[in-house]
């Protein structure tokens, strides 16, 4: 091996320890991309929240008042709440409101908040998705666990990405 890579971390030597960055769970939640959130009014129907989350790949829906993101956030309907709320339960989502089935006042975020905020309400909380909310309570994002781990495999790339698989081979897609 030449000297010009001796200093290239990707070199290193199996005794040298990694130690992970504190800084950036010290992060604000704005370096951290979300997709956009699907807001609906409470008066909405279950289908409709289903069918919108289906469209756009999302596990959860913020609930307004009207639908808007102008008006303060009242609940938060998830993927959970199909399986716990709604199926088995005798319930058709097609005319079901969003009101009866969501979880009212859900815990928030501040738009202020950081990483490590987001990662204590997720660990404690046992949530997979949380409201992020402005100064007036309104809805300005959801940081979900696949967020945070999308943010910090981006910060680790070869430490993650180039590990080799553990038991089973990979799955190979089907297609092209």
């Amino acid at each position: 091996m030449s000297d010009d890579l001796a200093d290239d971390p990707y070199f290193e030597t199996p005794g040298d320890k990694r130690v992970f960055d504190h800084g950036l769970v010290r992060e604000p939640l704005s370096e951290i991309p979300v997709r956009e959130a699907i807001i609906l009014a409470a008066s909405s129907t279950v289908t409709e929240a289903m069918r919108a989350m289906q469209r756009e790949h999302l596990g959860c829906v913020l609930v307004t008042d009207d639908g808007t993101r102008s008006s303060k956030l009242v609940g938060i309907f998830t993927e959970r709440d199909v399986l716990l709320r709604i199926v088995d339960r005798g319930k058709n989502p097609a005319t079901l409101p969003l009101s009866e089935v969501m979880t009212p006042d859900p815990d928030v975020l501040s738009v202020k908040s950081t990483v490590a905020h987001a990662l204590n309400k997720m660990s404690v909380g046992g949530f997979r998705h949380v409201p992020v909310v402005d100064d007036e309570h309104r809805p300005a994002c959801v940081v979900s666990v696949r967020d945070i781990v999308e943010f910090l495999v981006a910060a680790f790339p070869r430490e993650v990405l180039n590990l080799p698989t553990l038991g089973a081979s990979p799955r190979r897609r089907e297609g092209a």
